[in-house]
């Protein structure tokens, strides 16, 4: 692997896996935003203005998608996390930033409990045409999209401080 540092900076390696982090989280973002959208506010007619249009979409088809973004986003958060346990934890700490670390340590357990929960949303958007699990396929998704926002929300502001 340290045949890459060749080519570019120590620097430059982390800062294109943030972004890349940073894009994942994006996509993860807007699938799981417009999902949400779709199952809490169902568009009833055809979709005309662009509220209607937003949220006429088929949830089922993002499932796959949400769960491999979930993953990949995970698995680069993690890597970075590294980095991030090190480099940045430490001087936030020196500063006396404890609620951003208490917001990041929680984003973490976070990330993990929408980790853990992938399989059973999964399952039952798997089974989108059985009208018994939509209860569970709508609160499924609104708690992984709340949970997405939070992560978000709270590793953009991390990153900021940083």
């Amino acid at each position: 692997m340290d045949f890459i540092f060749d080519y570019i900076s120590v620097n430059t390696y982390w800062t294109i896996l943030l972004i890349i982090h940073g894009l994942c989280a994006v996509a993860l973002l807007g699938a799981l935003t417009h999902q949400a959208a779709a199952v809490l506010m169902p568009v009833r007619q055809a979709a005309g203005a662009f509220a209607e249009r937003f949220r006429a979409v088929n949830s089922a088809a993002y499932a796959t998608a949400i769960c491999v973004l979930w993953v990949l986003t995970f698995l680069m958060g993690a890597w970075i996390y590294v980095k991030y346990r090190v480099y940045v934890r430490l001087p936030i700490e020196r500063a006396g930033f404890w609620k951003t670390l208490g917001a990041f340590e929680m984003k973490e357990h976070l990330a993990t409990i929408g980790l853990l929960l992938l399989p059973a949303y999964w399952l039952f958007w798997k089974n989108a045409k059985s009208p018994e699990y939509e209860c569970y396929r709508k609160w499924l998704t609104v708690i992984l999209a709340t949970l997405c926002w939070f992560n978000f929300l709270v590793g953009h502001s991390v990153n900021n401080v940083r």
